[in-house]
Order: structure tokens, then sequence, then C-alpha cells
């Protein structure tokens, strides 16, 4: 296990405004993959690219391939990396993004990464550490939940999906690219908190720099657990709420979010989630049946696999989403993150992958 030294880096601004600038001027194109739910969106111009979301689809024929899952894109944005590549994942073990940070390694990219210590002894993490790139395992009985990427600090790769074959094609997740230098700066910040000062968990200090920024016209908030409150932030946008609440879980434990929903179920919310099927079935904690007696069109997911999702969409119009679980251990031990995105575009994509994931659930008896 090796790690740099505690020297803190970053670029001249006026570096970052070139490179912003760049990759503002490239449009994303969207593959066209059965097996692969893409949608790169052109919104708020001339910030055309700011965003691209890939959504997993484990029931498609081409997902058997274990080819041109989310992996392909982000294994790609690593190869055009300039400067560096922050990893801060709990589980590697795809060997796109293996051999891609190899790669930038090798031709001079700084490529720093953090993970759970229960996953070091893996063969590509062994890999990694083997090409000298530095890694630390948190040595902890907390989790290393995050799953980011932070690519030339002006870019951030965040979701539900694990670097592992499961995540990318057996089970449903999503990767969401967000081009913003103060995002990147929040997750930075985040990442080096673990790397750099090696505080992990309820030691990480509350220290994000833009908790609230806008890019275009579409405002975003970082939370960061366990320092920065995030059942607290999702407290508030559950009780926003004016007509509808979806939700994809893949562990519902959190009482007071429950608490939340029904209440905000009584006062004429339309309240709808899918939950996977396994997490109900074992964990005594699990809040489903709390749903069903209440009268809620909760679902398990039809996945054979995993519904690994954690989201959260309120109106048609708000999107929380992030590595963050509902339950208590995401709020108090683990390290999470979790954006809350005031868009209805993505609102929309969100929601039309919730729909299709509901759809395919059978109904509660």
């Amino acid at each position: 296990m090796t790690r740099s030294s505690n020297r803190r880096f970053s670029y001249p601004s006026f570096v970052i405004a070139a490179l912003l600038l760049a990759s503002l001027a490239c449009q994303v194109s969207a593959p066209q993959n059965p097996g692969l739910r893409t949608e790169p969106v052109e919104t708020h111009p001339p910030a055309a690219s700011w965003f691209s979301i890939y959504f997993t689809d484990p029931s498609a024929p081409d997902s058997q391939s274990l080819r041109n899952g989310p992996d392909r894109h982000l294994a790609s944005a690593i190869e055009q990396a300039h400067f560096s590549v922050d990893v801060a994942v709990l589980q590697l073990n795809l060997w796109s993004v293996r051999d891609a940070l190899i790669s930038a390694h090798q031709r001079g990219v700084r490529v720093r990464m953090v993970t759970d210590s229960d996953y070091l002894d893996t063969k590509e993490i062994q890999q990694l550490i083997a090409a000298g790139i530095p890694l630390l395992g948190d040595r902890r009985e907390g989790t290393m939940h995050n799953k980011f990427v932070v690519i030339d600090q002006l870019e951030v790769w965040t979701g539900s999906m694990n670097f592992t074959l499961n995540e990318s094609y057996r089970n449903n997740n999503t990767l969401i690219r967000l081009r913003s230098p103060e995002l990147a700066q929040n997750f930075t910040a985040e990442f080096e908190e673990m790397f750099v000062d090696d505080k992990f968990g309820p030691g990480s200090p509350a220290n994000t720099s833009h908790p609230s920024l806008m890019i275009g016209n579409t405002k975003i908030e970082t939370c960061f657990s366990p320092d920065d409150g995030c059942t607290a932030q999702l407290l508030r946008v559950i009780e926003s709420a004016q007509k509808s609440l979806a939700f994809l879980a893949y562990s519902f434990t959190s009482d007071d979010l429950a608490n939340a929903l029904i209440k905000s179920a009584e006062r004429g919310v339309r309240v709808e989630g899918v939950m996977e099927s396994s997490q109900v079935e074992t964990n005594r904690g699990s809040d489903y049946a709390r749903f069903l007696a209440a009268g809620l069109d909760v679902r398990l997911d039809a996945n054979p696999k995993q519904m690994h999702e954690k989201v959260m969409i309120i109106d048609g119009q708000i999107v929380a989403l992030g590595s963050f679980n509902f339950t208590f251990s995401a709020e108090t031990r683990n390290d999470e993150n979790l954006l809350i995105i005031h868009d209805p575009q993505i609102a929309a994509l969100y929601q039309a992958e919730f729909e299709r994931l509901f759809n395919q659930a059978p109904p509660a008896r």
C-alpha cells in the first residue's frame, strides 16, 4: 500500500480556464447500443455538453458480452486526462478502467486512488499498486463507500456504480459525468481529506467549498457524509414535494427518511418506489413493510442480480443521487457523497429510468 506526500496540488487558474473552454467545446454524442441506456444531453447553450448520464441495462442481450457498458465512457475520459485523475471507489475490477488508469500514470498524469481496505488484496487493485499508482485504503470499520472520479480538476464522474463487472453489466446503476471546476473542487477537497490528511468517516471535517453552485441555470448541492448531514438535506427536499416523489433504493433503513415519505403521502404527494429485494428479505431494519402498511406503491425489483441505485426524484424537477444509501450507516459511519440537482431535464431522464424499473417490478401483494 503506497501513498504520495502531503503536498496539496492545484493548477493555475488560467490552465483550468483553458481546459474548461476546451471541454465545453466538445460535443458529446450518444452511442447507439441496445445493451446500454445512454442519455447525453445538450442544455443551457453554450455549455451544451456539461453533463452525460449512463444507465446500465442488465436485461439487454448486449450486457451479456460484458463490453461497451458505462465503463467504456469512463475509461475514455481517463485516457483523455491531461494532468490528474483522482479515484475514490469501494471496489474496482474493471479491466477497462484499470488499463486506463495505468496508461494515464505511465504517460505522466498524476493518478491517485482511495479505496476500502477490504478490497486492497484484489487482483486489479494490486496491479495498480504494482504499476506505481499511489493508493490508500481506509483501514477502519466504516466503509469507504464513495464512487467518484475527478479528472483534471474540471469534471466529476459519480453515481451508484462501483467499478466492477457486476455493477456495470449485471446490476442496475447510474454513472453521471458533470463538468464544473467548482464541483470538481468540492470532490477534490473530499478526496484529499482521505488521501492526504488520512481522515475518514466521522473524522473528516465539513469543509465543502461550494455546497451550492450553479452550472448555467442548474443549481447543484453537494453533500458528503458523515460530515455534512446528508439525511437532513434529503429531508428538506422530500418535505418540499408538492405532487410526486419516486425513489430507487438498494437499501432503505432510515426511519427519518421513511417517516418523511409517509408524511408526504399523507398530505397528497404520490410516493412510489422500487427497492432491492435481497435487502428487504435479509435486513430486518428495512422500511419496506412500513411503506406497504402506509399504502405506498413500493415494489421489489425484478433484477435477479441487484438493483443498486440510490435515487430520489421530486416533482419531476429535482434529483438526489450518489453513493448515499438511505441508511443510518450512510449518515453516520461511511464515506459517501450525495448530489441534489435542480434540473427538470435531468429529472426527466431519471424519471424515465425509474418508470422502466417500476413497470418491470411486480406490484406488492
